[in-house]
C-alpha cells in the first residue's frame, strides 16, 4: 500500500480530515466528488409487479423475482436471469434493461431490506413483486450498486425499515438515500472494473468449491454400498469381497458432554465443542482424543469434528471414542448415513435432533481395515482440498471488502 494511502487511513482513524477531502453527514470523501445528491436526484424509480410462484417455469420469458436476489445472485450484479415466466404473465410485469438496479422491498430483519443488485445483461427481462427498480442517469449503475453495501447506505436503509415479523422499505425511503461519486465517469468505470475483477476471482473459487463438493457427494454415493447391496460400485484397486454391517454402538463408545454452552472462556487451554460449527475454548478438559464429536441439535445438527488431544463438550454434543474401526473412515461413513436418519425423525416432529439410540443403532457398512484406511485417507485429502479453497476464498473476500471500502470512499483513487 502506498505511503500516502496509509497516511490517509491513519488520519481518518484518528478523526482527522486528510488534505483534499471533505466531511459530510454520511462520511468523508474527496473534495471533487459529488456528495449533495440523493438517489431521486440522479435517476428514476419503479416497482415490479407480483409473479405468483406457480407461474415460474424452466423456460420462457426471463424474469427476476424477489427470491432470486436473496438466493441466486451472490454478487452485486448479474447478467442472466435464472427464472422464467410465460409470455402472458410477462405482459403484466415491469420490463427492465441493462443498467437497472433492483432493491428488495421486504426482509425478515431491518438489515436485510434494500439488498441491491444491478442487472448487467443484454436482454430485456421482467421484474417480479417486492422489487423496487432504479434506473440512474449519468452515473455508472454498477458503481451505485456497489455503493449500496457501504456502511452509510446499509445503516440508512435499516433505519427506514417498517414492520416486525416482516420488515418493509418503501420506494419513497430509498429515494432519500445519499450518494457519493466522482464526477469523472472514467474514474467510476475504473472502480467498477477493479471490483468486477475481484468478483470474478471469488466466483471462480465458488465454482471450484461447488464442483469439489458435488464430486464428494458422488464419491459418497458410489464408494459405499447402497441399501440391499454388500459391495460398492467404486472400489480402490486390490480390494474385493463383501462389506459387513455393524451398529455404530458396536464400533465405538458413545457419550455426551456435561456442560452448558456458556461454559466457554475466550482464552481457555482446551477445545470446547458445542452444537455449532465453530470450536471454542475452555479451562477444563473431560475427554481425550482421538475422538469424533457430533452436534446433537440446533441449526448445525449432525455437524462433525475430529477431536484430538484433551477437550470438553456441550451437554448435547455426542462424543465418540475407543474406535474398533478406522476413525477417519467412520467419520465419513457416519456423515454418509446420519443425515437420512435425522430426516426420518424430522418428519414426525419437524425439529431436527439426535437422540442416543439414533447413533448406537445407526447401521454402518464397513470393509476390511485396510480398505477403511484407504477410503478414510481419500476423503480426508478431498476435505482438505475443499477447505483450502474455502480459506483462499475467505481471504480474497476479506481483501476485496476492504478494497471496496477504500475505492468507494475515495481513499484509494484511480484515474
Amino acid at each position: 500500500m502506498e505511503p500516502e494511502i496509509k497516511q490517509r487511513i491513519e488520519q481518518l482513524n484518528n478523526g482527522k480530515i486528510p488534505k483534499g477531502y471533505k466531511k459530510t453527514d454520511f462520511g468523508v470523501f474527496p473534495s471533487d466528488w459529488v456528495t449533495d445528491k440523493k438517489l431521486i436526484d440522479i435517476g428514476t424509480f419503479g416497482k415490479g409487479k407480483g409473479i405468483p410462484g406457480n407461474k415460474m417455469q424452466s423456460d420462457g420469458v426471463p424474469c427476476v423475482g424477489y427470491g432470486d436476489i436473496y438466493m441466486k445472485y451472490n454478487h452485486f450484479h448479474f447478467e442472466e436471469a435464472q427464472s422464467f415466466v410465460d409470455e402472458e404473465t410477462a405482459k403484466d410485469s415491469q420490463l427492465i434493461k441493462k443498467g437497472t438496479l433492483l432493491f428488495t422491498g421486504t426482509g425478515e430483519t431491518a438489515e436485510e431490506i434494500g439488498k441491491c443488485v444491478c442487472y448487467n445483461g443484454c436482454s430485456t427481462i421482467c421484474a417480479g413483486g417486492d422489487i423496487i427498480t432504479f434506473v440512474p442517469q449519468d452515473v455508472n449503475p454498477l458503481f451505485l450498486a456497489y455503493q449500496q453495501y457501504q456502511n452509510f447506505s446499509l445503516k440508512k436503509k435499516a433505519s427506514f425499515g417498517q414492520g416486525h415479523s416482516v420488515v418493509h422499505i418503501q420506494k419513497e425511503s430509498l429515494e432519500k438515500l445519499n450518494v457519493a461519486y466522482p464526477e469523472s465517469k472514467n474514474e467510476q468505470s475504473r472502480i467498477v472494473e477493479i471490483l468486477m475483477k475481484w468478483d470474478k476471482a471469488i466466483e471462480l473459487y465458488d465454482k471450484q468449491i461447488d464442483a469439489l463438493t458435488r464430486y464428494k457427494a458422488v464419491c459418497l454415493k458410489k464408494m459405499f454400498p447402497i441399501k440391499g447391496q454388500s459391495v460398492p460400485e467404486w472400489r480402490f484397486q486390490g480390494f474385493s469381497g463383501d462389506w459387513e454391517q455393524r451398529k455404530l454402538g458396536e464400533l465405538c463408545n458413545i457419550t455426551t458432554g456435561k456442560l452448558d454452552a456458556n461454559a466457554m472462556v475466550s482464552d481457555g487451554q482446551y477445545d470446547f465443542y458445542t452444537s455449532g460449527i465453530d470450536v471454542f475454548k475452555i479451562d477444563v478438559a473431560a475427554f481425550e482424543g482421538p475422538a469424533i464429536t457430533i452436534a446433537g441439535n440446533g441449526a448445525s445438527v449432525g455437524y462433525m469434528h475430529l477431536a484430538d488431544g484433551e477437550f470438553n463438550a456441550y451437554q448435547r454434543t455426542y462424543v465418540l471414542t475407543d474406535f474398533l474401526a478406522d476413525r477417519q473412515f467412520l467419520n465419513v461413513a457416519i456423515g454418509n448415513e446420519l443425515p437420512d436418519k435425522i430426516q426420518e425423525e424430522v418428519r414426525g416432529s419437524g425439529i431436527p435432533y439426535i437422540v442416543l439410540n439414533m447413533l448406537t443403532d445407526l447401521a454402518i457398512p464397513f470393509p476390511s481395515h485396510e480398505e477403511q484406511y484407504a477410503i478414510g485417507v481419500y476423503f480426508q485429502q478431498l476435505d482438505k482440498l475443499i477447505t483450502l479453497h474455502q480459506r483462499k476464498k475467505e481471504v480474497i473476500t476479506n481483501q476485496r471488502k476492504t478494497l471496496q471500502e477504500y475505492l468507494l470512499n475515495g481513499i484509494v483513487r484511480v484515474r
